[in-house]
This record gives structure tokens, C-alpha cells and sequence, in this order.
């Protein structure tokens, strides 16, 4: 049974504004490094993988060759979120490969060494169990913008799936780390029948039906956007979790900069053209042909591409989707 990967990268990342944009979202930036986050993401899987497909939007389908020059590239008719997008990627690679097992993964994502071994065992029970496997991160600190999963009964390389909680509070949060629950990193494992024979079970099933009848662009015009983790995941008896120790991030805005970038010695961290004087703790981004002179200021996050600037405290960088909101309802 051929494993095949199938990376994630129709997404927009507009919490890290300005940066990313429609016109040149997030996984095909080079944040943290001199790479892509894509270029980074398929060279992590291939090894892993007897192919490598990249599913993205149609708008973005002729930027995927740059960052992945030996990746198929799968267009999904529309922007439906990750619960239409796998169902579509597991249709379509089993109908070219024929029976596999399927590693889901965004392409924009930071991931330490040991990805592999959790990575190979959540396969492995995908391929033996028919199970829905999620690899759960276990957490360094008590996020408050990530889903956690509750393990359930040890099955030795994998646990059941005892629950899955959306985004907590900070109190709900600090209980689940001390419980041991793990972080959702949306990276998952099974195969094509197994998703699909979900799917159907589900609100997702008239695009199903419209997959098996070849018409992909009906069956996308039938569901609502919606994650994989609550079209599918969250009401399925089938799910498994495999724990995974690894240093993780989904860099999703500013503030990650800060928990992965190379700090000055005032905690300030910088990418691209800056000038700091009696700042700390800041975050500066630039392109090449902007520069940021950031003077006796702390906790600031500032970026500048395109001839357009960002000023917020890092606390606040959830609160950047607010701005591009804004900014798209007075182009309306």
C-alpha cells in the first residue's frame, strides 16, 4: 500500500497581515528562514512518502511548481476549508493511485526534528486499524489558539480519541495541559475509504455523492466551508490520536515570530530591514524594500510589505484578522 502525502496550501493566513495576502499567502513565504514554508514542508514529508501531492486553490496552482518542483499539484475547484479540501484530495488520489494510506498536512507550519517517527506510527494504524489518526503534540505551554484532543485507551501505538475541544480559555487551557491533553496539530493519517466512508455519515455528503458522479465543481457548491475537524472528526467513534514530542508552531500570526525567531540580546526579533534603539521584546518584519526604525518601544509588533504597515502589540496579533476584515469590506 503506497503511502502519499497531501499538503495543505490553499489557505490565505490573513492573521499575518501584511506579509501574507491573497495575492501571496502565507505557506509561500519565507518567514522564519531563506525557504518557503511549502519548499520546507514537502522536503519534511517526502521521505515519508511514495508521492507527494500539493492541493491548493486555482489561483495559487501556478505558484506551487517554485516551491515543490517534483509535487503533483491538485486543484480543488474552491475555497471550502480543510473539511471539502480532504474529502476532494482523498477522491481524487485514490482514483489515480488505487489503494494507499494518506499523511494530511498544511504547508505552513513550523516543525522541529522528530517528526518522522510519530509521522510513521499514525500511518502504520491508519493502515492496519482503518482509523481517522491525528498526531496530537503534546503542549509547551497553555495555548489559547489551538484545539486539544483528549487521549483515550493506550492501544500502544496509538490512543483513542476520548474527545476533541476547540480553542479554551486560558483556565480551560492551563487543566488540559496539567491533564494531559495534546494539542490538534491538523496533520492526519488514513486512508482514502476511510475518510470517505465518514464523509458520507456527514454534512459533507452531497459533495461525496457529487465525487462519485464526476462533478466536483456541484458537489463544492453543495457544502459550506467548514474544517475536517467538525465536518468529520469531532462526531466520529473512529478516531486515534498518536502523541508527538516535537518542537511545533503553526506560525498563524506575529506573535509567533516571537516564540521561534532568533531574539536580540533585548528580546527583539527581526526579519528583514530594521533599526532598533531602546526597544524590546518587539517583532519587526520587512520586504526587501522596506525599513523600520523602531525607537523606546515594548511588546510592539511592526510590519511593512507592499508599502503598507502593521503596528500592534504582540499580545494582541490574534486581533490582525480584524484589520484585513476591515480592509476587504471598504473594497467591497
Amino acid at each position: 500500500m503506497d503511502t502519499i502525502a497531501v499538503v495543505l496550501a490553499g489557505g490565505v493566513g490573513t492573521r499575518l497581515y501584511p506579509a501574507s495576502s491573497r495575492e501571496r499567502p502565507k505557506q509561500f513565504l519565507a518567514l522564519d528562514g531563506e525557504r518557503s514554508l511549502l519548499s520546507r514542508t514537502v522536503e519534511r514529508v517526502e521521505p515519508l512518502a511514495d508521492a507527494t501531492y500539493v492541493l491548493t486553490r486555482p489561483e495559487y496552482a501556478d505558484l506551487v511548481p517554485d516551491h515543490a518542483p517534483d509535487a503533483e499539484v491538485l486543484v480543488e475547484p474552491a475555497g471550502r476549508d480543510t473539511g471539502p479540501a480532504l474529502v476532494y484530495a482523498a477522491h481524487r488520489v485514490r482514483d489515480e493511485v488505487g489503494e494507499c494510506v494518506l499523511l494530511n498536512l498544511p504547508s505552513d507550519h513550523r516543525v522541529g526534528d522528530g517528526f518522522a517517527d510519530p509521522a510513521e506510527r499514525a500511518l502504520r494504524a491508519a493502515r492496519e486499524t482503518g482509523k481517522l489518526v491525528t498526531l496530537g503534540v503534546e503542549p509547551d505551554r497553555p495555548a489559547t489558539g489551538y484545539g486539544y484532543i483528549k487521549p483515550g485507551t493506550d492501544r500502544g501505538d496509538y490512543f483513542d480519541v476520548a474527545g476533541f475541544f476547540e480553542k479554551p480559555s486560558t483556565e480551560a487551557a492551563e487543566r488540559y495541559v496539567y491533564d494531559g491533553f495534546l494539542w490538534n496539530a491538523g496533520v492526519f493519517a488514513w486512508t482514502p475509504e476511510a475518510l470517505l466512508d465518514e464523509a458520507r455519515r456527514s454534512d459533507l455528503a452531497p459533495l461525496v455523492e457529487s465525487l462519485d458522479a464526476g462533478q466536483p465543481e456541484r458537489g463544492f457548491r453543495l457544502v459550506e466551508p467548514v474544517s475536517v475537524d467538525y465536518a468529520i472528526l469531532e462526531g466520529c467513534a473512529n478516531a486515534a490520536v498518536v502523541p508527538a514530542d516535537v518542537e511545533w508552531d503553526d506560525l498563524g500570526a506575529w506573535d509567533a515570530l516571537a516564540r521561534v525567531g532568533d531574539p536580540d540580546a533585548a528580546g527583539n526579533v527581526v526579519a528583514g530591514n530594521a533599526l532598533t534603539v531602546d526597544a524590546e521584546d518587539c517583532v519587526i518584519a520587512t520586504d526587501e524594500g522596506s525599513h523600520v526604525s523602531v525607537v523606546g518601544v515594548e511588546g510592539l509588533t511592526v510590519a511593512a510589505y507592499d508599502g503598507r504597515v502593521l503596528v500592534v502589540p504582540t499580545e494582541d496579533a490574534q486581533r490582525v484578522r480584524e484589520v484585513v476584515a476591515r480592509l476587504e469590506a471598504e473594497e467591497e
